[in-house]
Order: C-alpha cells, then structure tokens, then sequence
C-alpha cells in the first residue's frame, strides 16, 4: 500500500548468514584480480544500495521486499552476524543515504529521514516529502547526499521510451536535506541506479540505462558526467553515443545534448558506482571508478553480471577492465550486483539483490 510504512521492534534477528551447503553461494566460481579475497558477509533480502555510518553500522535497502536494514559486525570478523529489519512495507525503498547522524530513504513517492538510526529503538521516520511521482516503472530510487548538502536522486522514466508532461520524469534532481522544493539537475536521464562526485574536482558522475527493443547490441548503456547544472543527456531523443530514437529522434529540440563519457556496453545495465584515489583500488596520480553491472535481462545471449573498473587521468578515460566476474555462466546467472561501498577497512562492499547476499572484496593486504 502506498503512503504507508510498519515501524517494527529492533529486538530480533531476522537474518544471517547461511548454515549450511544448501544456502551456499558458489563464491569460487567468482574471478578476482590477484591477491584479492571475496568472502560472504551477510544475507539478507533483495539487497540494494548500502550506507555506512562512521561506528561500521551497515544500512541496506530492497526493492521487492520492501524492507530497510541495519546490519552490525559485533565480533569484527568481516560478516554481520546480526541484521535487524528497520522499516518494512514501504514501496521500493531502494535508495538509503546516511548523513550527519540521520539515515535518509528514497522510497517510490517519498523521501523519508530516521532521525536515530542507530539507537535500539528508533523514533518514527519523518515524511520530507510524499508529493514525488508514484509511477513504479523505473520507480526505485538511488540517494546520495552531495557535496552542497543536499539530497540527490533520480526519477526514471515511467516507461521503456516515452515524452511525459511531468518534467521530473528522466532526470536527476535534488532537494534540501529539511525537505522543500525539488530541484532538477540532469535532465534526459532515462534511468540512472548509480552515481558518485569525482574526488578531484567534485564533478558529478552518473550510469544511465539504456532504452529496451533496438536489439542486442544497440543502444549502449552510460556513463555520464555533469558539467553544469540543468544539462540534457539525449532521451528519448537519443541513445548511447548519438543513436537517434526511431520515434522521438527527429522531434529533438535538445542539439548540444551531452553525450556519454564512455559507452558501457548495450544492456549491461550500469547500477551503483563509487569513486577511489587509495592504492591499490587506484594507481598513483589516477582516480578509479567501480561500477556494478546488474546484467541483461532481454538479450539473446546475456551480458553484465559483473563490477568494472575504469582508470580515469582527471577527467580523462585510460582503460575499460572486469574486476569482478564469475555470476554469469554459459548464459545463467547466479547473482546481479546492484550497489558498491567502501568499508572502513578499505574493503569492498557489494550488494547483490538476486542472491540475497552482500559480499566483502578485500585487496592485497601489504606487509
């Protein structure tokens, strides 16, 4: 039911990890670089974006179950042996930020703020607004608080392709921390699940799904950067790196729309991404860029299923390589990496909502 949510005991455990060879994920099928390790730390639930308080306190949104929650490390062994349900049957709370002591959730129509997150019995959330569009395609939401203090998300749009009336549809916005008027940012967004600020210059940088039904390889999925506030990134108009729409192509008012940093590949379906400039995520001088490849859903042969890397000189792309693969093979899949987050022990966190799980990735430990 829209408009509604259960605020529920913080008392049980409602997770954890699996017991025995049943529940099992076959973790070595997995492909990693030398030296890393990839282990399971928890499972939970249709997992989707991940938020970290500065105590290692792991907060963790769902779309189809409907459920936020708080996962705690408490004996520091790397997995979160106690997971707690914080809110439950809201509609599409993906989209979790956690900021200045406050957890932030982006369900489908509205932006909710938990005042006290981390205590053991927190208050009822506050609504920030319940005026955003309820359409459910592409209605789960990605939420991050940005550089100026304010919260970010996107509004896809309500169908495959498509012109709306509702300018909020196919963009990205923003809006105050206390709530208030949504502001647009990025305009022409088919669907953007991932984005981040360049730690350099503080350049937004967002994925953005590609249109459905011009075939297997056409258009590409995005990678895009902000340049200025208001900015229009081709749809319906365009796709990918200039493919014009075969209905809304020629009706384009839009003649310098951005076009893409880096094509991603048709229908890989680009979703959480994070930022890095600490070895050995990153070479010296260069910024990384991981990205979480949530995978095809309707091409012949799939693709995705996979975290990327990409090797950035400023604003410059050097290289395109897989980081992670191993949850597709012979075209069937195991798992669907949706959300990518830094621990604090400079660990990896990764978010799969088809296996219920979130897995740790570790780097070479130096000695």
């Amino acid at each position: 039911m829209r408009h509604t949510f259960g605020w529920l005991c913080l008392c049980c455990l409602i997770a954890g990890l699996p017991a025995g060879p049943a529940t099992a994920l076959p973790l070595e099928r997995l492909q990693l670089p030398d030296g890393y390790r990839i282990s399971l730390a928890a499972r939970l639930d249709n997992a989707r974006q991940l938020a970290l308080a500065p105590d290692g306190t792991l907060f963790v949104g769902s779309r189809r179950a409907g459920n936020v929650y708080r996962l705690r490390d408490r004996d520091g062994d790397g997995q979160y042996e106690q997971v707690e349900r914080l809110l439950s049957r809201l509609e599409l709370p993906s989209g979790i930020a956690f900021h200045d002591g406050k957890l932030y959730i982006a369900a489908l129509s509205r932006i909710l703020r938990l005042d006290d997150p981390l205590a053991e019995q927190p208050a009822r959330p506050v609504v920030l607004t319940d005026r955003l569009p309820d359409a459910t395609h592409h209605g789960w939401k990605y939420l991050k608080v940005g550089p100026d203090n304010q919260l970010y998300f996107n509004i896809g749009a309500p169908c495959n392709v498509c012109l709306s009336k509702d300018p909020r549809f196919a963009t990205l916005v923003r809006m105050p921390l206390s709530g208030g008027k949504v502001e647009l940012v990025a305009l022409g967004v088919r669907n953007s699940v991932g984005f981040d600020w360049h730690p350099q210059d503080g350049a937004l940088w967002f994925t953005d799904n590609g249109r459905d039904w011009l075939g297997d390889d056409q258009p590409a999925d995005e990678l895009n950067r902000l340049d200025r506030l208001g900015q229009h990134f081709g749809f319906p108009y365009l796709h990918g790196d200039g493919l014009a729409d075969p209905d809304y192509g020629s009706r384009n008012p839009y003649r310098n729309s951005q076009p893409p940093v880096l094509a991603l590949g048709a229908h890989v379906a680009p979703l959480g991404m994070v930022f890095s400039q600490a070895a050995p995520w990153a070479a010296p001088d260069e910024t990384s860029l991981l990205i979480a490849q949530h995978g095809s859903w309707n091409r012949s042969e799939k693709v995705g299923y996979r975290v990327i890397k990409v090797r950035l000189k400023g604003n410059q792309v050097l290289e395109k390589s897989v980081l992670v693969d191993g949850w597709l093979r012979a075209d069937s899949y195991w798992g669907r990496p949706v959300d990518l987050l830094f621990d604090r022990d400079g660990s990896l966190l990764i978010s799969d909502d088809y296996a219920d799980a979130i897995y740790r990735l570790s780097p070479p430990t130096t000695p």
